[in-house]
């Protein structure tokens, strides 16, 4: 059974490490948009550079094993941007949809209005699991090869329009 929990500062490097080394190099490109051989230092700090506000983070965990994480980031425009990783062994197995759930949760507490991302256009895993996810959220097309993502968390749609939504 895997529990989420918010991420602190302390614990942050051994999970990123453990998360990185459970993604293979197509899930590492899938989640950077290039290639990642190896987690370079400045990256390395900037992932777990987490202040709870403006950085924060939810990671799974399957008793001592990290098998994910969700990040956000504050963005110029108020909003929060996410991002996901679970380690291959753990894919396609309820812990995605479980820490980008809880992902949106701590977006919501920490007040702000909306999450977005960008997303390949060839990771169809991810975009299905931010339409099941957050109904609603609108799936852009861009000229760089990725999709953006936005989501509002206090959503205006109607019960017909999340409905006709989720067939995507």
């Amino acid at each position: 059974m895997t529990r989420v929990r918010v991420l602190d500062r302390e614990g942050a490097g051994a999970a990123v490490d453990a998360v990185f080394e459970g993604l293979s190099a197509r899930s590492r490109y899938l989640r950077f948009h290039a290639p990642m051989p190896r987690l370079t230092a400045a990256m390395r700090r900037q992932l777990t550079d987490l202040d709870g506000r403006r950085r924060a983070a939810v990671v799974a965990e399957c008793g001592r094993q990290t098998v994910g994480i969700a990040r956000l980031a504050a963005t110029d425009q108020g909003t929060a941007e996410m991002a996901i990783a679970v380690v291959d062994r753990w894919q396609r197995k309820g812990v995605g949809t479980r820490l980008i759930t809880a992902l949106g949760n701590l977006a919501t507490d920490l007040s702000y209005p909306g999450l977005t991302g960008e997303v390949l256009y060839e990771n169809l895993p991810v975009l299905r699991l931010v339409r099941r996810a957050f109904p609603g959220a609108r799936l852009e097309p861009s000229e760089d090869e990725v999709i953006r993502i936005s989501y509002p968390l206090t959503s205006t749609l109607t019960h017909e329009e999340l409905v006709a939504d989720l067939r995507w």
